[in-house]
């Protein structure tokens, strides 16, 4: 389901305050209890939130993502704002590496009009897009790919990737702790994602602040193996200590 605009402010307010009552989110946006629970059965439905008596909070198991489908209209318009500020500083005539996500893909969207960039992508919805930019070079991995989204995952795909070393590897992520670790929910999309740190001069996470406390059972990298991270929300405590600690450059997209 696409939330109409009731319901995305909804998902932010519990995403806000980590669990919230039916009783306080109906005073909050000054609907009846009917109304949030009609709102409430059909965002849980959609694995958007989870239900629990009384209340509602956000999905947090470590063992399983949401639908790519319904990643896709999670926070968008967050996304295309860390797109598009990602894209203002990709330099013309570099190469990168950009990997499986929601968020890669609007990244794509918005270097349309770079030229002479040379993109290597395990993402065929990345590849789809860049490929009608006819001032840039696609090369898609070889791999395993998953109907679901279309990434390219398996060892193949790392061998691949090890070939080559890019100006920029762009990667996603599923949550970052607050001990510092980013963590994903596949361990195939793991391995792949730690050979683009392994292999890119520069490492660049696209994050919206929705992944940050979100728990991932397979541990991808560490924040001081990121040089940039995008996000849309300054990030919340403990995290601005963690960055400062790491070396990360942490850039908030403008609204």
């Amino acid at each position: 389901m696409t939330p109409n605009p009731r319901q995305a402010l909804l998902i932010q307010e519990v995403r806000n305050r980590g669990a919230v009552s039916v009783e306080a989110l109906a005073e909050k946006f000054g609907v009846t209890l009917q109304t949030v629970r009609r709102d409430v059965k059909q965002l849980a439905a959609s694995g958007l939130l989870a239900r629990f008596h009384g209340g509602v909070r956000m999905p947090t198991s470590t063992t399983e993502n949401i639908a790519y489908r319904q990643r896709q209209q999670l926070n968008e318009h967050s996304k295309q704002r860390i797109a598009r500020a990602i894209a203002a500083v990709v330099p013309q005539d570099c190469s990168l590496i950009i990997n499986i996500g929601t968020t890669a893909e609007a990244v794509a969207r918005e270097l349309m009009d770079h030229k002479g960039l040379r993109v290597i992508t395990n993402n065929l919805n990345v590849a789809a897009i860049l490929s009608d930019n006819p001032a840039c070079e696609v090369i898609v991995a070889g791999g395993v790919v998953r109907s679901r989204d279309r990434g390219i995952v398996g060892e193949a795909t790392v061998d691949f990737i090890s070939q080559f070393k890019v100006d920029i590897g762009l990667i996603g992520i599923s949550g970052i702790e607050d001990d510092g670790t980013l963590r994903d929910f596949d361990y195939r999309e793991v391995t792949v994602a730690r050979a683009i740190i392994e292999h890119s001069r520069q490492v660049w996470l696209a994050a919206d602040h929705s992944k940050f406390n979100r728990p991932a059972m397979v541990k991808l990298a560490r924040l001081d193996e990121v040089d940039r991270l995008f996000t849309d929300q300054a990030p919340p405590e403990p995290f601005p200590v963690l960055l400062a600690e790491a070396g990360v450059q942490c850039e908030v997209a403008p609204p």
